[in-house]
């Protein structure tokens, strides 16, 4: 079964340029005991905007977890995809555009250390009681491949997503339906956990950057194969 990787909507090539950066930041949050981040105020962030409104629209949409997962629970994920993953080939013409460089699967089933990795995601993604989707969507993204701006179609995703980071670093851009301008990127760490929710899932389009174009705050941040493990609730 194709994963429902389905897009309705992608953003227009064009330069994002605007004026000299304010630094506004969301705060890296280092991981504590039972995957649970903590607080820490002078950690490194995550999440920038060279506008504050932009920022203060995304406030409490968006949100970036760092070492989620441990190093062990992703040799766990990676032992029961990779498998799976090796039989398929990456692809660089996807029915719509929207991914270059790529292999996907859903997967429903997984061993009780993966399933308890998945509960954790969704605990700390979806408001208890939320139905979501029951197939897991696994995104295997080639060194060389790349995601466009898009934004999930409605019609099969709710209101959030969320997924895990494996195997490399990588930035996703936001960027705003109503302005280009108004745009941020976030710093996906490996093993590091993404959560875009309400105003920042229908308004706001997000794509994976090239390795060529992977910088964040003017750093560079190199990529490399990475795979998502992500997970998104059912329409109302």
């Amino acid at each position: 079964m194709r994963a429902l990787f389905t897009v309705c909507k992608r953003l227009s090539e064009k330069a994002l340029v605007g004026p000299s950066p304010t630094l506004s930041w969301v705060p890296r949050r280092p991981r504590s005991v039972g995957g649970i981040p903590a607080c820490n105020p002078s950690a490194r962030r995550l999440v920038f905007s060279p506008s504050s409104e932009v920022l203060e629209k995304l406030r409490g949409h968006v949100e970036v977890r760092e070492n989620f997962i441990s190093e062990e629970e992703e040799r766990a994920l990676l032992r029961e995809l990779e498998p799976g993953l090796k039989k398929k080939r990456y692809e660089f013409d996807h029915w719509d555009d929207a991914i270059h460089g790529y292999r996907e699967t859903e997967r429903l089933r997984w061993g009780p250390e993966c399933q308890a990795i998945l509960e954790r995601l969704r605990s700390a993604a979806f408001p208890q009681g939320s139905q979501q989707l029951g197939p897991v969507h696994v995104l295997d993204l080639d060194q060389k491949g790349y995601i466009k701006a898009h934004i999930d179609s409605v019609k099969f995703c709710g209101s959030t997503i969320a997924g895990v980071s494996l195997l490399s670093d990588s930035v996703m851009r936001l960027v705003s339906e109503d302005n280009v301008e108004h745009w941020a990127d976030l710093l996906l760490l490996r093993r590091s956990l993404y959560i875009i929710r309400d105003r920042a899932r229908y308004k706001f389009t997000h794509e994976v950057l090239k390795d060529e174009d992977s910088f964040f705050l003017g750093e560079r941040i190199p990529r490399d194969r990475r795979i998502s493990v992500i997970c998104r609730n059912l329409p109302a």
